[in-house]
């Protein structure tokens, strides 16, 4: 079992989640995060005071899947993802000691589904 979470650019959203769909993974946590990599943010103008925004939007995906749906997951989030482009965002893979259905009491990969 892995913990599979992705760092990608907020309007690329809709995108990962039908990718995502095609790949047969429809359980995910998606969150609004802030944050800065390489990309490093840039400078804005705002009422003749120059500002640095070096923390910007992204979307956090959270998947836990069994290691069969790993490599799935890890193509359908990059061919979503992708645009060439600095920033595109990042992918962690995590090992998941466990996963516990609190509906049923389930646990391990019977319980990521």
């Amino acid at each position: 079992m892995k913990l599979i979470i992705a760092i990608v650019q907020p309007e690329k959203l809709t995108d990962v989640k039908q990718a995502l769909t095609e790949a047969k993974i429809g359980k995910m946590t998606v969150s609004s995060v802030i944050g800065c990599g390489a990309q490093g943010g840039y400078t804005e103008s705002y009422r003749g005071f120059e500002t640095e925004i070096n923390l910007l939007d992204k979307v956090r995906f959270e998947i836990a899947v069994n290691d069969d749906f790993v490599k799935p997951t890890i193509e359908a989030i990059i061919k979503a993802a992708r645009s060439g482009n600095i920033g595109d965002g990042k992918i962690f893979v995590v090992p998941l000691e466990e996963c516990i259905r609190v509906r049923t009491g389930e646990n391990g990969e019977v319980a990521i589904g």
